[in-house]
């Protein structure tokens, strides 16, 4: 089999019904997390609304839909760690993070504050030489870039996750999901027993064990921590 076709699924090793499970099992996981979203947006959107009411009775007219999120003085100001009462970035930590990375970029804010926990926040230096060129962008395979480019070749978000699986293993979305999940939970033998079907999934797409090895070592390892974007 060439690089070029996808692997087939890793649910050959899995009966239909586990699999079936597994995909609704993920549309009930994915429902949950929009019905949660939903209503944190809801919040914050109401606290904007009434920032904006508050702002106008000083004369300022304020369009939030028209808020540009590539505003430079927006970036100057998050680059000088002037964060005060700015959610999720105005620790100490944070502001010293942002100073480094001189964030130009809506995304690298993001990326931030989902490397910015126990765990990964270890490769926060690695991402900050990366954007500033210090440090050469890699990957441990070829397959990874189309998924990991965007974030400098380290591996960040769930859905990076599910990618990694579904198109280096032959993973279907669904099963990607329960592997991270059981992952997060510290399933010593879901974890084991997957590490081998996502290796013999690679190698059906010419990827070599070594690496296919190596790349489940960081899904094992960010999948613990990891924030959807």
């Amino acid at each position: 089999m060439s690089a070029a076709e996808p692997a087939p699924r890793a649910s050959s090793q899995i009966d239909p019904l586990a699999d079936s499970l597994a995909d609704s099992q993920a549309v009930s996981l994915a429902e949950r997390l929009v019905a949660g979203n939903r209503a944190a947006l809801a919040r914050a959107l109401t606290v904007l609304e009434r920032a904006v009411r508050l702002i106008s009775r000083r004369g300022v007219d304020i369009d939030l839909a028209k808020i540009p999120l590539d505003d430079a003085d927006t970036y100057g100001m998050l680059s000088r760690g002037e964060v005060v009462g700015i959610f999720q970035v105005e620790s100490a930590g944070m502001r010293r993070v942002l100073t480094e990375m001189k964030p130009n970029l809506f995304e690298h804010i993001i990326a931030t504050i989902s490397l910015y926990r126990p765990g990964p926040i270890e490769y926060i230096p690695n991402y900050i030489r990366r954007l500033h060129g210090e440090e050469e962008v890699e990957f441990k395979h070829e397959a990874l870039k189309p998924i990991l480019e965007e974030t400098l070749g380290i591996l960040i978000y769930q859905e990076q996750i599910i990618q990694v699986l579904s198109q280096l293993a032959g993973y279907s979305p669904g099963e990607a999901d329960l592997v991270r999940r059981a992952i997060s939970k510290k399933k010593a033998s879901e974890i084991e027993k997957h590490k081998k079907i996502f290796i013999d999934g690679c190698a059906k797409n010419d990827i070599p064990k070594e690496a296919a090895a190596a790349i489940y070592g960081d899904i094992e390892f960010f999948a613990r921590y990891g924030f959807n974007k």
